[in-house]
């Protein structure tokens, strides 16, 4: 490997690989700052290099970025649409169907898998979307996203079982059609 720099710190050039299109962006001391999600953004406008578009420069190939959303905010946003949020919850978000029937199949479905493994379903949320600036492209195929909200149900088991039966091979690799 030649041109590279030599091991030091975290950096080790045996694992340098072309990553076009991936930023990472932290705090060493684990700090979530709204600094970050700026740096995060900034991050994402400096990806446009890589040609991920179609003839519409709006529409892109939904690059985004993976944050950690605080206990304290979904509590908030879910007491205000009538969710009530266990101790421990898992949140998932969902990107649905414009068509209000195959939609709410959608949402059946979800239901009744959660209710299948025995866990207790909460509720699901909208999820606040600005479209404004999305191509002509994206806009018609936009999907609903929503948010939804799992507990533990009334067994209370242990939190490693609530994990297991919501990552479950069987339901998270079905492939539903309507």
């Amino acid at each position: 490997m030649t041109g590279l720099p030599k091991s030091q710190g975290l950096y080790d050039p045996s694992l340098e690989h072309d990553s076009c299109g991936v930023g990472f962006v932290c705090d060493i001391n684990g700090r979530r700052t709204h600094d970050i999600v700026e740096k995060g953004i900034e991050v994402l406008k400096r990806l446009s290099h890589r040609g991920a578009t179609g003839s519409d420069p709006k529409t892109g190939d939904g690059a985004g970025l993976l944050i950690q959303i605080p206990d304290e905010y979904f509590k908030f946003e879910c007491k205000k649409c009538g969710i009530h949020l266990t101790d421990n919850y898992a949140a998932g978000f969902v990107f649905l169907p414009q068509d209000k029937k195959d939609r709410a199949a959608c949402e059946k479905l979800i239901q009744d898998t959660v209710n299948k493994e025995g866990l207790l379903f909460l509720g699901f949320r909208d999820v606040r979307c600005d479209n404004s600036d999305l191509g002509a492209g994206a806009k018609k195929t936009q999907p609903v996203i929503k948010q939804f909200f799992v507990g533990m149900g009334q067994d209370s088991e242990a939190m490693i079982s609530f994990e297991a039966r919501l990552t479950r091979t069987p339901y998270t690799r079905q492939v539903v059609s309507v």
